[in-house]
């Protein structure tokens, strides 16, 4: 508790660094094109996950079940992993999260409680018992695409990290990884509409982590699949209706995360032809609009929060590869800024329906688009 009271005084502590807000937990440059996580700032969010992680209840299970002996299981029960953080995907993001951190952080205070959770779950008995949740005869779309994603995601970091540690859990985390990388090749062929929602089914950003697992783990076979699928849902679309946003529970930017996965499928002059007949000019200054939260106690409102987040790696990413000359670079740079600076406070705020979720959120943001 006391880690977490520090937390929510030191994101309260906002400074303004040139023209742009700024505080211990993040750095930015000069120019608002480099937006840095600060070690202070990565040991006090790791708070969060490591609260919540092997917090077994409240939890969302979302489970269907099959006959009554199968529905009095607990989430531990069903998930000997990922149990924590109210539900399966949540607790997936916070473990790709603490894996992060440690590989970027390895001096962090909290390195021998993260090292001690992640060897936990990383047991290759209780992955084999998630893997087999999947092949169940009702959870063949359980998570998708969400789920999918941060589980690649996860798989991506430990691919990534040179370390004996993250080999180690790799390998114990394959069966999973391999038995939801085939249902996403299964999906890629039957999916026929893009799903646009500001929520957990989006498309475009299931697609996009989707990808980068597949170029960091070298299989060229996949990231094909995931570049021709992407195309083949995406490459037509002009004049994004991005006026209409944001509903009042997302968590994403439909429009934005288009865009996101578009700029990692196409080339830097493929993708200024796509941008500029997909987003209309008044609808990305639309997008620069912090949006209002209204009630963070409410599990479904407090989504506005990952919103501004999420905006904000999007709108990195798509500003990285905009021309120097090109007036909508600064414009995204500096709104992807303020929407870290105006959301960073709240992560911490006291409810366990932003708590449970928002860290990881926060820590792509700051640490994941380079």
């Amino acid at each position: 508790m006391k880690k977490i009271a520090g937390l929510l005084l030191l994101m309260t502590a906002f400074v303004t660094v040139g023209a742009q807000p700024s505080s211990d937990f993040f750095t930015v440059n000069a120019d608002s094109s480099v937006v840095r996580l600060t070690e202070k700032g990565a040991s006090l969010l790791a708070a969060l996950p490591l609260k919540c992680i092997q917090q077994e209840y409240p939890n969302k299970t979302s489970h269907t079940s099959a006959s009554d002996s199968d529905h009095v299981l607990t989430p531990r029960q069903l998930h000997p992993s990922f149990y924590g953080c109210f539900d399966w995907h949540s607790s997936v993001h916070g473990h790709w999260m603490l894996v992060r951190l440690l590989r970027l952080y390895p001096h962090l205070p909290e390195s021998g409680q993260i090292r001690a959770i992640l060897d936990s779950s990383f047991q290759p008995a209780r992955l084999l018992k998630e893997t087999e949740y999947f092949d169940s005869r009702y959870n063949a779309s359980w998570e998708r695409t969400y789920g999918w994603a941060w589980l690649l995601k996860l798989d991506q970091e430990l691919i990534e990290w040179k370390n004996p540690l993250a080999r180690r859990w790799h390998a114990a985390l394959q069966p999973l990884t391999n038995n939801i990388k085939e249902r996403w090749k299964a999906y890629i062929k039957v999916q026929t509409y893009p799903n646009r929602t500001g929520v957990h089914p989006n498309t475009a950003f299931g697609l996009a982590f989707a990808l980068d697992y597949a170029r960091a783990s070298n299989d060229t076979g996949f990231a094909a699949a995931v570049k021709q699928h992407a195309m083949r849902l995406y490459s037509r679309d002009k004049q994004a209706p991005s006026g209409w946003e944001p509903d009042g529970s997302d968590f994403f930017s439909p429009s934005l995360m288009e865009a996101d996965l578009m700029r990692r499928v196409l080339g830097p002059q493929q993708f200024m032809k796509w941008f500029n007949n997909f987003m209309p000019a008044n609808g990305l200054r639309h997008l620069t609009v912090l949006p209002h939260v209204s009630d963070r106690s409410d599990y479904q409102i407090v989504h506005l929060d990952g919103l501004s987040l999420s905006r904000s790696w999007c709108m990195q990413g798509i500003a990285r590869v905009l021309p120097v000359t090109d007036p909508r670079k600064k414009l995204l740079q500096r709104s992807a800024v303020q929407h870290l600076a105006t959301s960073i406070p709240q992560v911490a705020g006291g409810n366990y329906g932003g708590e449970h979720w928002l860290a990881s959120f926060a820590i792509y943001a700051l640490s994941a688009v380079e």
